[in-house]
C-alpha cells in the first residue's frame, strides 16, 4: 500500500552497504514512490562498538549511490550505545529535522501490531518490575526483557532474540516517548539472518545474492578474502571500494589492543566506574582479564558473562579510550542530538538540505570547523553542541588508528573532510568530493 510521505527516514550503519540494504531502499520506494530518503548513519563506530569497516564518508557516499538521498551522522554518543539509546538518538534527530514524516525499519517479524504491543508493554510497571528482578539475578538486559515481556504481557520471548526486532521495538518506543510525528513503515527483513558469517550460504555466486553485514565483514577481513562471494553480495561500487581498500585501509580493531592496555595499566577500579557502560563490578573483571589477555578478541571473550554480553564489552573499548563518562552521556541523552552532521547527499538531497535549513530545530553542519576547531576542542569551555561534536571527531581519530595506511589515517579528519556530493544517472554514478 502506498503512503504519501514526503521524506522517509532510515536508521542505518551500512557496514558495508550491501544487497539487503539496496532491497530495503527499493521496498521503501515502492511504498512511498514520491518520498525522498534520509538516512541517519552511525559514524566511526557502530552500535555494537566495532570500528566501521570503511570510513563514514565512504560508507555515506556508497549509500547515496545505492539510492539514499541524504546521509547524516548519528552522533557518537548515541551511535555507540545500547539499542534503546541508539534508537532514541536517531529518531529524535529525525524529529528535530522537521522534514521527515515517516521512518522505515527492517525486522525479522513482519507483524507491526505485535511489535507495537511489545513496545507499549516494555514501559508498563509489571514488565519493569520483572525486568529488574531478572537483571538482579545476573541476566543481561536483552534476555531479562524478553523473559519479562513473556511473563507479564504474553509476548513470545523469541521475538526479542532477533536483533532487528529489538531495534524495531526501541524505534517504536522512542517515537511514543518523544511524541514524534513519524509514521512507522515496517519492511520485513529479507535475506540472510543478522550475524550470519557463512557468506557462501547466503551469497552463492549469483548476482544480487543476500548476505549479512557480519558475513561480508568476516569475508573481507579473512587472510584470503572470498571475493567472488563478496562481489555477489554487494552493489558493484561497494565491491570496487572494498577491493581497493583491503587490507591497508580496512579497520583492524586489534590495533586498539595496545592503546587499551596502556590506558588500563595505571587505572584503578574506582576511576573506571565513571566510564559509560561500566559498573556492576565489570571494572574489576576487566582489570583482571587485561592482565592475561593477549589480543582484543581474547580480552572481550574472556570478559563476557551472562551479565556482561559481548556487545557491552565491545562498546566499552571506545568509551574507555575516549574517556566517555556516564554522567556526560546522561546529560547528552537529556537534550538529544544538538546538530545534523551532513556526510553525503544527491541532487535530491541538496533540495532536502535547503528545506531542512528552513525547518530544522537544530543546525545543519557541513563544515566542522564552523562549529568546532582543534584549538577550541583542546581547551576552553565547550557548549553542549561542541562537546557532542568533539566526541565525534575524537571517535574518527580513534578509528583511524585501526587503519594501517598512514595516508588514509591522515585523510580521516573531520576538520578537513567535506560532505560528498554524489551525481546519479541511469547508467552509472559519478562521485564528487
Amino acid at each position: 500500500m502506498e503512503m504519501s510521505a514526503r521524506a522517509v527516514g532510515i536508521v542505518a550503519e551500512y557496514n558495508p552497504f550491501h544487497n539487503g540494504h539496496a532491497w530495503q531502499i527499493r521496498a521503501v520506494r515502492e511504498r512511498c514512490p514520491h518520498a525522498a530518503i534520509v538516512a541517519v548513519m552511525s559514524g566511526s563506530f557502530t552500535q555494537r562498538g566495532e570500528a566501521a569497516l570503511l570510513d563514514k564518508w565512504q560508507r555515506a557516499g556508497l549509500a547515496v549511490r545505492g539510492g539514499v538521498d541524504l546521509v547524516l551522522e548519528l552522533p557518537f554518543v548515541f551511535a555507540c550505545r545500547s539499542a534503546q539509546d541508539f534508537a532514541r538518538g536517531a529518531l529524535r534527530l529525525f524529529g528535530a529535522l522537521g522534514i521527515v514524516d515517516a521512518f522505515a525499519f527492517g525486522a525479522e517479524c513482519d507483524d507491526l501490531p505485535l511489535l507495537k504491543r511489545a513496545s507499549e508493554a516494555v514501559s508498563s510497571p509489571q514488565v519493569q518490575a520483572i525486568l529488574h528482578a531478572h537483571m538482579q539475578d545476573g541476566n543481561a538486559y536483552a534476555r531479562a526483557l524478553a523473559e519479562a515481556l513473556e511473563e507479564a504481557a504474553r509476548i513470545p520471548r523469541a521475538l526479542l532474540r532477533a536483533p532487528n526486532n529489538i531495534l524495531a521495538v526501541e524505534y517504536l518506543r522512542a517515537c511514543a516517548a518523544f511524541s514524534l510525528p513519524l509514521a512507522p513503515i515496517l519492511i520485513a527483513r529479507h535475506g540472510a539472518p543478522h550475524g550470519t558469517i557463512a557468506i557462501r550460504n547466503a551469497a552463492d555466486g549469483s548476482a544480487g545474492a543476500m548476505a549479512s553485514g557480519s558475513a561480508i565483514r568476516h569475508a573481507v577481513r579473512a587472510a584470503q578474502p572470498d571475493w567472488a562471494a563478496v562481489q555477489a553480495a554487494v552493489p558493484a561500487p561497494v565491491y570496487t571500494v572494498l577491493r581497493e581498500s583491503t587490507p591497508n585501509c580496512i579497520a583492524d580493531e586489534e590495533r586498539l589492543f595496545c592503546p587499551l592496555l596502556a590506558s588500563l595499566i595505571p587505572a584503578r577500579a574506582k576511576s573506571l566506574r565513571a566510564v559509560l557502560g561500566m559498573g556492576e563490578g565489570l571494572e574489576n573483571r576487566l582489570l583482571k582479564v587485561a592482565r592475561k589477555a593477549d589480543s582484543l578478541d581474547g580480552l572481550v571473550s574472556q570478559t563476557v558473562t551472562s551479565r556482561y554480553p559481548a556487545s557491552r564489552i565491545r562498546r566499552l573499548i571506545p568509551h574507555l579510550l575516549l574517556g566517555v563518562q556516564a554522567r556526560q552521556a546522561a546529560e547528552m541523552d537529556a537534550i538529544g542530538p544538538r546538530y545534523a552532521r551532513v556526510l553525503a547527499f544527491s541532487e535530491a538531497g541538496r533540495a532536502l538540505l535547503h528545506r531542512a535549513k528552513r525547518r530544522s530545530a537544530i543546525p545543519l553542519i557541513t563544515k566542522t570547523s564552523a562549529a568546532l576547531t582543534t584549538k577550541t576542542r583542546r581547551g576552553g569551555r565547550l557548549s553542549a553542541l561542541q562537546e557532542m561534536l568533539a566526541l565525534d571527531t575524537e571517535a574518527t581519530e580513534l578509528r583511524a588508528l585501526c587503519v594501517r595506511d598512514a595516508r588514509a589515517r591522515q585523510e580521516e579528519n573531520d576538520f578537513l573532510r567535506a560532505p560528498r556530493f554524489v551525481v546519479r544517472s541511469e547508467c552509472a554514478g559519478r562521485m564528487k568530493g
